[in-house]
């Protein structure tokens, strides 16, 4: 049985009024459809599309290209959709703070709610990645994980060993990091948790074929991201980013985050005059010759720390939160790693 993590119920928050959008990856449903899954992200959404596509049936995804996991809130006709279907495709690990009470109300309501962040190996904030290319998938099934909630937040984790403060302290983070989709090999060990869950949950054995099929198409992207930074000498693979979201990416293609512009793991803390200060040392202390930016969280920022070091950093927007527009080579989520990993070689090489 496949293990699953079902969001906690808490309390209901106001919610804002944003449009519906598809999954960006050919699988969105179309008017009179209806979707066998519902992921939250643009990312997992483009996966979940693509399975369901290969299946022939439909999926959708309440985020669109541009829209921020960190920071995206339904609409009230999104909360309903939740409302009334049977399984969730959501990245967890606290990543989707304003879907937290549709999802716990969706869980209540009857609804699977499959969490796949904590199932695909996650790291700590700025720890190492295990080795996830040849681990197999027996790992994923047949252990369980406790239903009683996900706070991963403790008061202990408020200050760093030694003493120091934890930047991830205040910022409604857990422990792990949620941003294991920057990590194809991750994505497609996702693909094929996903495709058992859509059997599971119908029954109809396609779904696990059909994920199948995309982990290796994952794998394919994931050898393909390799080739393309395999130029980008040793001493040159350090990352300026625009918050702390490529821990996963880092670990599994060989690179070294050496500061970001957001601390705490979320595009929507805000850094201290001290902090930049900072970053400003390390870029110009690193020599880095780029800040990448993010597409679905553009901040000005960026900009003013680029313009601080001076004329040799430049600003590089990649697609960090979100896939790109449908017309764009990063529209689906092997698209948008592809497009990442030649912008950074183009960069940094």
């Amino acid at each position: 049985m496949l293990s699953r993590r079902v969001v906690p119920a808490v309390l209901a928050v106001p919610l804002l009024a944003l449009s519906a959008c598809g999954s960006g990856g050919g699988g969105g449903a179309e008017p009179g459809d209806d979707p066998v899954a519902i992921a939250t992200s643009s990312t997992l959404g483009s996966v979940l599309g693509q399975i369901t596509e290969c299946a022939g049936t439909s999926s959708t995804s309440l985020m669109g290209p541009g829209d921020d996991p960190h920071t995206f809130q339904p609409s009230s006709a999104q909360v309903a959709e939740l409302a009334g279907t049977e399984l969730v495709i959501a990245n967890g690990l606290e990543l989707e703070g304003g879907l937290e009470s549709a999802l716990a109300n969706a869980a209540e309501d009857g609804a699977t709610v499959l969490e796949v962040a904590p199932e695909v190996d996650p790291i700590p904030w700025g720890g190492e990645a295990h080795d996830h290319g040849e681990e197999g998938h027996e790992e994923h099934e047949g252990h369980e994980h406790a239903e009683d909630g996900h706070d991963h937040a403790h008061e202990e984790d408020s200050a760093a060993p030694g003493g120091e403060a934890d930047p991830h302290a205040g910022h409604d983070h857990g422990s792990e990091d949620p941003h294991f989709w920057l990590d194809a090999s991750r994505m497609a060990t996702a693909a094929h948790i996903i495709g058992e869950a859509l059997t599971e949950q119908t029954g109809e054995a396609q779904y696990t074929e059909c994920g199948e099929k995309v982990e290796q198409e994952l794998t394919d992207t994931d050898a393909e991201v390799r080739e393309i930074l395999a130029d980008i000498p040793a001493e040159k693979r350090v990352l300026i980013t625009d918050h702390e979201a490529f821990g996963y990416f880092a670990a599994a293609y060989d690179f070294e985050v050496a500061g970001v512009v957001v601390p705490g793991g979320s595009t929507d803390a805000e850094p201290s005059s001290a902090e930049l200060a900072e970053l400003t040392s390390v870029i110009e202390d690193t020599g880095v010759p780029v800040i990448f930016s993010n597409t679905a969280a553009s901040t000005p920022l960026i900009d003013a720390v680029a313009a601080e070091v001076g004329t040799d950093v430049s600003v590089v927007e990649l697609h960090v939160g979100s896939v790109g527009p449908a017309d764009s080579a990063a529209a689906t989520y092997q698209g948008m790693m592809v497009d990442n990993a030649t912008k950074i070689a183009e960069a940094l090489a």
